[in-house]
């Protein structure tokens, strides 16, 4: 198969959903690992809160990026992913611990890599597009993967996933060695092809360039608006098994439609985004998250209106968040895998506090509580984005 951007990115898209899958699926089937490790939702939800603090290696790995190494970057996050599944498998909280760790440190990398990859590629004007293709493998990782995973489960336990994961990763990895394009030099190109003022040779020989203050307001929106979502879907699971009694295969079902809102979310903002805007989209994203919120806290005895609300907040959620990528790609044109990570960690920070804090708000009052951790998340965000220039 030739290599184009586009099958290049299909490829990477096509990686992301293994890796994304191994990710999300713990949030939805919570219930299921609580018994398999004889534990709670709190402490399952803390350990998982403290790991996502390996997303602030990606600050480390920005220059790399920078440099031109985004293949490289991303093989080794599968590898990560990989080894992950395999340490799961042992079957303790201690070994869950260190292969969540090991997870996030796996993803965080390959998503700022995939990021940087389409920034330095793909032109402001339809980078949306982009963006919003290669997060597709968020929703498709739940619509797919879920249903899937619930089968497993069912048919072998608990340590089913976590075999498959070992082995997709493991393929996607080969996949994006064979048909993605070897690591190129950015920065040495560009030294090559701007003028060469004082600040600009400063800038392309060390790859340091500063980051501009303008950045930073996008930066601290796109990590709020991620603690919002995802403090909300890590207990998503649980609440709809103590609330509503949902089943293992209930949640298989229910986390599939996650991934389809979701998966239309994505779309949207890879086909319409770029026409609408990437701050209007956010703040439109936002909105609608706000409006499940309420729903949710509304839904009473209701299963039916827990979860259609939850299935707006998590349209919103997508939405939003998907369109501040792009917003973030643009922050600091200059220093684009360094932005890219920085934010990120950023985000790491915003999700392991709200993942943390969300699940033992959950613990002492329930769905309430963790949502006004996200009013206060959605809120602030809005703020940012008002504040955005594009």
């Amino acid at each position: 198969m030739p290599r184009t951007p586009r099958s290049e990115l299909a490829v990477l898209t096509g990686a992301k959903v293994v890796s994304n899958t191994a990710l999300r699926w713990v949030g939805p089937f919570l219930p299921t690992l609580e018994r398999a490790f004889s534990t709670s939702t709190g402490t399952l939800t803390g350990i998982m809160g403290v790991c996502e603090l390996g997303g602030l290696t990606t600050v480390a790995t920005g220059p790399s990026l920078d440099r031109g190494h985004e293949r490289r970057v991303f093989v080794a996050g599968l590898a990560a992913v990989a080894v992950s599944s395999l340490i799961a498998l042992y079957g303790t909280v201690p070994s869950f611990a260190i292969a969540f760790l090991v997870l996030i440190l796996g993803v965080s990398n390959l998503t700022v890599a995939g990021h940087a990859w389409i920034g330095h590629r793909v032109p402001f004007a339809a980078r949306g597009r982009a963006i919003g293709t290669f997060e597709t493998s968020w929703a498709i990782a739940l619509l797919v993967g879920a249903p899937l995973l619930a089968a497993l489960i069912a048919w072998v336990g608990w340590r089913g996933p976590y075999v498959a994961l070992a082995i997709g990763a493991v393929v996607a990895a080969i996949v994006v060695v064979v048909f993605v394009g070897a690591d190129a030099p950015h920065l040495a190109e560009r030294a090559a092809t701007t003028t060469t003022t004082a600040t600009t040779t400063a800038t392309t020989t060390t790859g340091r360039a500063p980051l501009p203050a303008t950045a930073w307001a996008p930066m601290i929106g796109s990590a709020l608006t991620a603690a919002a979502g995802i403090g909300t879907f890590v207990v998503s699971g649980a609440w709809l098994d103590d609330a509503y009694g949902l089943s293992t295969g209930g949640l298989g079902i229910v986390a599939a439609a996650f991934g389809l809102v979701e998966l239309v979310s994505s779309t949207t903002v890879a086909t319409h985004g770029d026409r609408i805007g990437a701050r209007r989209s956010v703040i439109a994203g936002l909105i609608v998250l706000a409006v499940g919120a309420v729903a949710m806290l509304s839904a009473g005895d209701s299963r039916a209106i827990a979860i259609a609300g939850l299935l707006v907040f998590l349209t919103g959620f997508e939405f939003g968040f998907v369109s501040s990528l792009t917003l973030v790609s643009e922050a600091a044109p200059e220093a684009r895998g360094r932005a890219i990570g920085l934010s990120n960690a950023m985000g790491t920070v915003a999700r392991a506090s709200a993942v943390f804090i969300g699940g033992q708000l959950y613990e002492a009052y329930g769905m309430t509580g963790t949502l006004g951790m996200v009013a206060v998340c959605a809120s602030v965000a809005f703020v940012a984005f008002s504040l955005t220039r594009r």
